[in-house]
């Protein structure tokens, strides 16, 4: 799963960001503070930055240059700053690519994908899992068992992605619920029920039985 770090100082921005690229499976992390930024991104060391240029503390942009410096960790900058010298100084200042606010979901989810595509060697294969004979794609949005392909829902897909993330270890039912549906509270976990129940189905259909297991009362183990 490829690990997308936030720098953005609007908070409504940055909630934004983070459900709409956890909703296209990527791991996120949100910066929030911005007095040692480089040295954050280094330590936090994500696939890609995406960075807003108007930082309280210093620019979008310095930061940029000082991380070329000793990294080629891609960046993308989301800004509201439309002037084509800002864009060109990005580029030229190490940025891999430019979008601008308000920015459209579909197509800053396009570019990401294109930038990860450029920069990540053997990207692809980081986005399979195996385990057990079972290949989950999550890329393609799939499951695959002796040469058996089944397509998954993104619910389906995020329960088997996170549960092979934890092979051999009991997932609680309260962990996954939060990682579906970003820590809202329910009244009950019917949905969750219901989501595990059809990938049980999903499995089946390719000749995968048994390989989720309830520990009752506990949560799921594959």
């Amino acid at each position: 799963m490829m690990h997308i770090l936030i720098i953005e100082d609007d908070p409504a921005i940055r909630q934004e960001l983070k459900q709409l690229l956890e909703n296209a499976l990527y791991r996120v992390t949100v910066l929030c503070e911005f007095q040692k930024t480089t040295e954050e991104i280094l330590r936090i060391a994500p696939d890609l930055v995406l960075l807003d240029v108007n930082l309280p503390e210093e620019s979008g942009f310095a930061i940029c240059q000082k991380l070329r410096e000793i990294s080629d960790i891609p960046v993308i900058f989301v800004t509201a700053r439309t002037d084509s010298m800002d864009e060109l100084n990005g580029m030229l200042g190490g940025g891999d690519d430019y979008i601008t606010k308000p920015f459209h979901a579909p197509i800053l989810l396009a570019h990401i994908a294109a930038v990860l595509k450029r920069t990540r060697k053997g990207a692809a294969e980081e986005t399979r899992l195996l385990h057990k004979g079972v290949e989950l794609d999550m890329a393609r949005g799939c499951v695959r068992y002796q040469g058996r392909q089944a397509e998954l829902s993104k619910n389906e897909l995020k329960i088997l992605f996170f549960l092979f993330r934890h092979k051999e270890e009991i997932v609680s039912r309260m962990d996954l619920i939060e990682y579906l549906w970003d820590q809202k509270v329910f009244t009950d976990d019917n949905g969750l029920s219901v989501n595990v129940t059809r990938l049980r189905s999903r499995l089946e259909e390719i000749g995968v039985y048994d390989l989720i297991e309830t520990k009752r009362g506990m949560g799921y183990r594959v």
